[in-house]
């Protein structure tokens, strides 16, 4: 129990998991595998089998890479790298009926467990806890940003005493009835649509003496009481891979597993892994193959060696906020200085660099000076 007596958060974490590896560095080895050369779909469902599986989750992890050179910690890494982003991001496969699949939605700072009935039903909240609990075992990354009210919860508080803001709520629908609550006076028609929401939710109707009361009963429901079920699975997850006793006896530690979204790290394969490259249209007689390679290739050598905190200028520059979506796509155009456009997830090289240091000092200066919305930039 030394990382109970160790001060610094970290390296009490340090201890407590180097620790458990070494309990368990005689156990049957867990192996973990994927073929590159599958389809994204194909990979994320032997990720998910991987950890739907009952295991003893110290073991020994081993990583193969299938139609791939690499070898040692850097593919322990790329598998991490990949569970980690597609938990913060999202999974290509439809596993909720809703096209592609976020466990996690809404705003940075402010996520919460997706309510959705299909994945509660899947038990993949506790796969999800498992993920989690496993790349912070191994230092992996970490998904960030989730809502402190979760947290909360989610390390056995009362949901009573959560506190609870507008911007945890997810769905901005019912996010703008509950601010009705806030206004002076309210119109019959907004007390009626105040009303249906709370009836439904087997709360009162809004009356002038309990709107304070009834907001703050609505708020806490749509973050927490629509997201107990996902929250318990999520601690059953965290508890199989035997990180518990670190987590709720050194609180401490807890941001360090679930870390505010401005702490949030970026790896060059997190947003390679995105990119949809310009590729030769038959029916554009201005493409250039020679300018085109040239110009992606001196993109690719950027992102390969940018740190996270240019990495996360980048992706703000080019999709208006530090937050990947599905796809990032480059374009090669005219102009002098990169562009963006933020709402179509578009970053536009233009053609004419000859040299990586032009090109890179370019960027640079595109990234430090545009003031990015969701629009052109």
């Amino acid at each position: 129990m030394e990382w109970k007596l160790i001060e610094e958060p970290s390296q009490a974490a340090k201890v407590f998991k180097e620790n458990l590896l070494k309990e368990h560095a005689s156990g049957t080895p867990l192996r973990m595998k994927m073929d590159v050369r599958d389809s994204e779909e194909d990979r994320e469902r032997e990720l998910l089998l991987f950890y739907k599986q009952q295991q003893e989750w110290a073991c020994p992890l081993h990583c193969t890479l299938v139609g791939d050179a690499a070898v040692g910690e850097g593919v322990m890494r790329y598998f991490l790298t990949t569970v980690i982003s597609k938990l913060q991001f999202g999974f290509s496969l439809d596993l909720g009926g809703m096209g592609r699949t976020l466990l996690f939605e809404g705003e940075p700072d402010h996520l919460v467990p997706a309510a959705s009935e299909a994945l509660i039903e899947s038990n993949l909240f506790r796969v999800a806890g498992r993920m989690l609990a496993h790349s912070f075992l191994h230092d992996g990354p970490h998904v960030t940003g989730l809502s402190p009210a979760v947290i909360h919860v989610l390390f056995n508080g009362d949901p009573e005493m959560a506190t609870v803001v507008t911007e945890d709520c997810p769905d901005l629908h019912i996010r703008s009835i509950i601010k009705l609550l806030e206004q002076e006076e309210l119109t019959p028609e907004q007390k009626d649509t105040v009303s249906d929401l709370s009836m439904s939710w087997d709360l009162p109707a809004v009356t002038k003496t309990n709107r304070r009361w009834l907001h703050n009963k609505l708020l806490l429901h749509a973050v927490i009481g629509r997201t107990m079920r996902q929250i318990k699975q999520l601690r059953k997850g965290l508890k199989d891979v035997m990180v518990w006793p670190l987590l709720t006896s050194r609180p401490d530690v807890v941001p360090l597993i679930f870390p505010k979204m401005a702490e949030m790290q970026f790896t060059p394969q997190m947003l390679l892994q995105k990119i949809t490259w310009p590729v030769e249209d038959s029916d554009d007689e201005d493409f250039d193959l020679e300018s085109t390679c040239r110009v992606t290739g001196f993109l690719r050598l950027f992102i390969e060696t940018a740190s996270s905190g240019t990495l996360a200028q980048l992706l703000t520059f080019w999709v208006g906020w530090e937050m990947l979506p599905p796809k990032l796509r480059v374009e090669i155009s005219g102009g002098t200085l990169p562009t963006s456009s933020t709402c179509f997830e578009t970053l536009k090289l233009p053609a004419h660099f000859k040299t990586y240091m032009d090109f890179e000092e370019a960027l640079v200066s595109a990234i430090n000076s545009a003031q990015t919305g969701f629009g052109l930039v």
